[in-house]
């Protein structure tokens, strides 16, 4: 199925520039968030449909190292301020 939706000139670029952080293109990267957006609201799932439904959700994006230990490290997450 397709679906037409006309997007102002900001949005669309607000959502380019999340697609291309994420390293995907922006129509894939709206079908992915309608879909995330369609299982959240499903009801009624055991844990494991939505353990499968989430796993359907991230299908397809790029995977991402994990973050450094420095980067997680308190010191980097308060900086200076204490």
């Amino acid at each position: 199925m397709t679906v037409t939706i006309e997007l102002s000139p900001e949005l669309e670029a607000s959502l380019g520039a999340l697609a291309a952080a994420r390293g995907v293109e922006l129509p894939e990267y709206v079908q992915h968030l309608l879909e995330e957006q369609v299982s959240i609201h499903a009801e009624n799932l055991s844990p494991a449909e939505r353990a499968a439904a989430w796993r359907a959700s991230v299908n397809g994006l790029p995977l991402r190292p994990p973050l450094s230990d420095a980067a997680i490290s308190r010191d980097s997450i308060y900086d200076v301020r204490g």
